[in-house]
């Protein structure tokens, strides 16, 4: 085993700086050079790791840890591709992993080679005390998480799905890290997520010259569209993973939390509840609610044209589970007759959860931290976990984090300053190491 993987593989903090150094921004991605060194560490130390890709440029890579086979595999997966760091003010460049502070700071360190390092660091330990876990040991690096995962998740479990043949669960980005309230420490685990559903709103309305203003155009048109998806909500649906999470939390508040959590899952109620919660409440307002938000509006070439012809994308979020038909027909229902609806992109999500990990999870938490309250929790964004469901793959959002209450996770991501304290990431390496050497799946 070469010296620099010894030293990396126990020292977390430092192999976040490495991967953080490599500027994946998506786009372009440009993800090979950190792979390669992924690759050179696991190689180095005795494994096969294998990359594949659609572009040389675009690389993945997965490796095995050999188990007893007497479990399924586990699977564990994390992208190395990151967001943009443009047009933001941060303490420390965001490609430089400064570890300052007690801190790791750079692009990704949350978001996820934070998670990757914690995934990396757990396997190299186990592989290098000679552990034999209960089975296999997948691991994979991806591209393209942050832009479609055309060259990423989604290539691998459509070109090489083999490669993950027999597994049932896996874990990936965003989950089990601490959500302070009141007095406790909560530990979501992600259990499924919301799906995309994009869409294409087009109003038209007579054209002509600037200079004889036009009533009623398509500007108006969209302008009464725009106010009304900016004060209505589209109606409230109780999903089963969504109600699970309500329920966990209310069962561990106390009053009048507990009641306000009961009270949100009767539909009746739940969105005057959110009225009155303000702030508070904009963290479970989606997850009750399909929802859309304008994002793109083109209209118009030349100042002095008025113009016939309006069109704004829209980001549609649909709830676990859901059909996209029930989305189309809240959207007609809202929008009225003026504009013309269109979908434009749909990746569905699992359509149902399997919770047969959660407990063990839970347990790893509660003896990474005795006051630890895991809870299940529905991710209102979309990872790679909508391609390895299509593989009969239950993925739980499981990279753990102990963090102090001044620390907001979700400000952070794709924020300026993201950064990971030296505690959380030690305790993620931790925890993760306890689930590939203590745990059958």
């Amino acid at each position: 085993m070469a010296q620099i993987n010894g030293k990396l593989s126990e020292n977390p903090a430092r192999l976040l700086q490495k991967l953080i150094r490599f500027n994946t921004t998506n786009p372009p991605g440009n993800e090979t050079d950190c792979i390669k060194f992924i690759y050179s560490l696991l190689k180095e130390a005795g494994l096969e790791p294998v990359m594949l890709g659609k572009v040389p440029e675009r690389q993945n890579l997965v490796v095995r840890l050999p188990g007893k086979k007497d479990a399924a595999p586990l699977f564990m997966y994390g992208h190395a591709d990151v967001v943009t760091a443009a047009n933001q003010e941060w303490q420390h460049p965001p490609f430089e992993g400064v570890i300052d502070e007690e801190f790791v700071w750079g692009r990704g360190a949350l978001d996820m080679k934070g998670g990757l390092t914690m995934m990396l660091s757990a396997l190299l330990r186990a592989w290098h005390e000679g552990v034999t876990p209960p089975g296999d040991i997948i691991f994979a690096v991806v591209c393209d998480e942050e832009n479609g995962g055309v060259y990423g998740a989604k290539y691998l479990t459509e070109e090489h799905p083999d490669l993950f043949r027999g597994v049932k669960y896996a874990i990936g980005e965003m989950g089990g890290f601490t959500l302070h309230l009141g007095k406790k420490r909560f530990y979501p685990i992600m259990i499924s997520e919301k799906q995309r559903c994009s869409f294409k709103l087009t109003v038209t309305g007579p054209g002509g010259h600037g200079s004889l203003p036009v009533r009623g155009g398509a500007a108006a048109k969209l302008a009464k569209i725009l106010e009304r998806l900016d004060k209505k909500r589209l109606p409230v649906q109780i999903t089963p993973p969504v109600k699970m999470t309500i329920e966990a939390l209310g069962q561990n508040m106390a009053f009048p939390a507990s009641l306000i959590f009961r009270l949100l899952l009767k539909p009746s109620l739940t969105d005057r509840l959110l009225a009155l919660l303000g702030d508070k409440g904009k963290f479970f307002d989606p997850l009750l609610h399909n929802t859309v938000s304008p994002t793109i509006i083109r209209g118009g070439d030349m100042i002095n044209v008025i113009p016939g012809e309006i069109t704004v994308e829209l980001d549609g979020r649909l709830l676990p589970g859901l059909d996209k038909g029930e989305m189309i027909a809240q959207m007609q229902d809202l929008i009225g007759s003026e504009a013309d609806l269109a979908v434009t992109y749909f990746s569905p999500g699992p359509a149902e959860v399997n919770m047969g990990l959660f407990e063990t999870l839970s347990d790893i938490l509660r003896e990474s931290d005795p006051v630890a309250i895991p809870i299940p929790f529905v991710g209102i964004g979309v990872s790679d976990a909508r391609f390895f469901c299509r593989l009969g793959i239950q993925t739980y959002g499981f990279t753990p984090m102990i963090l102090p209450k001044e620390i907001d996770f979700s400000r952070l991501i794709h924020g300026a300053n993201e950064r990971i304290p030296l505690e959380a990431l030690t305790f993620g390496v931790n925890s993760i190491y306890k689930l590939i050497t203590q745990s059958a799946f």
